[in-house]
């Protein structure tokens, strides 16, 4: 995908959507509900995008929503593309190419991920501090457009500390709130920070697999969102990364690890998800 393939797209969501945007949301499997709340919401289906892929996963709906929150305009992603799914690594970081076009400044990364912590239990929520990117390529391999940015960018803080921060302080806000109303405190406890590890996919990990992971040090682990981080960083793009904890990694446990759990608790946990992003958004803006 050329820097004018990444312009073209632009130019076409732009026609759709009047307000300029300084924030873009990817919604991860089982976390497209927040999308369905935006106000004015213009939904553009990605194969009327030129250049755009197709979403082929249950839970990822497949289209761009343009709208607002709180009156703030933002661009949801509501379905990514998966290198697993068989895609190039530069079709599965295009549309934060474009998002780099369309003069977005923000991109808050959002993925379904399993847990390498007993600590951190299906139903919890983690703010991305790093990453591994343990999927077997790197995206921007390839012959370097000067235009998106650097040849070599510099990865030490992929995920803005300030932002991390923000939702960190929106979380407890959250939190404190919820205790005045007496909710179990088993149901708020639910940000950690920790380190994402990205796996190519589609198969679940091994339990050695995990072992490995959790002794170089990840937090949980996933198959998306590093592609993305480091097309927005190589754009000079601010990120903010968070994980909605489905499950726990392989052999933590004596269950077995399937698709439809990972959804159902993704929509378990939407509620206080949708708060915690309105929240981020307004304090971003």
């Amino acid at each position: 995908m050329t820097y004018e393939n990444a312009v073209e797209s632009a130019e076409f969501i732009k026609t759709k959507y009047g307000r300029a945007i300084e924030t873009a949301i990817v919604l991860g499997s089982g976390l497209g509900a927040f999308a369905d709340q935006l106000e004015n919401a213009v939904k553009v289906p990605y194969e009327s995008i030129p250049h755009f892929a197709r979403s082929t996963v249950e839970g990822h709906a497949g289209q761009l929503v343009l709208g607002e929150i709180h009156g703030i305009p933002v661009a949801v992603q509501q379905g990514r593309f998966h290198y697993y799914e068989g895609y190039s690594m530069e079709q599965v970081m295009f549309p934060v190419r474009v998002f780099g076009r369309m003069g977005i400044k923000n991109v808050i990364l959002t993925n379904a991920a399993g847990s390498l912590s007993t600590e951190m239990t299906p139903g919890s929520l983690m703010l991305i501090s790093d990453h591994l990117n343990m999927m077997g390529t790197n995206p921007l391999r390839g012959a370097n457009d000067e235009r998106f940015g650097s040849r070599f960018p510099d990865m030490t803080e992929v995920y803005d500390r300030e932002f991390q921060q923000i939702a960190n302080e929106q979380a407890n806000e959250i939190a404190k709130e919820r205790f005045d109303d007496g909710l179990d405190k088993t149901l708020i406890d639910f940000l950690h920070r920790g380190v994402y590890c990205a796996l190519s996919g589609p198969t679940y990990e091994t339990p050695s697999e995990i072992h490995l992971y959790r002794l170089l040090g990840a937090d949980a682990v996933g198959m998306s969102t590093v592609p993305e981080a480091i097309a927005a960083r190589h754009q000079g793009m601010k990120v903010l990364g968070i994980s909605c904890i489905t499950n726990f990694g392989a052999g933590m446990t004596e269950e077995l690890i399937n698709h439809e759990e990972v959804m159902e608790t993704g929509a378990k946990v939407a509620e206080i998800f949708k708060e915690l992003l309105r929240r981020v958004i307004l304090k971003l803006n």
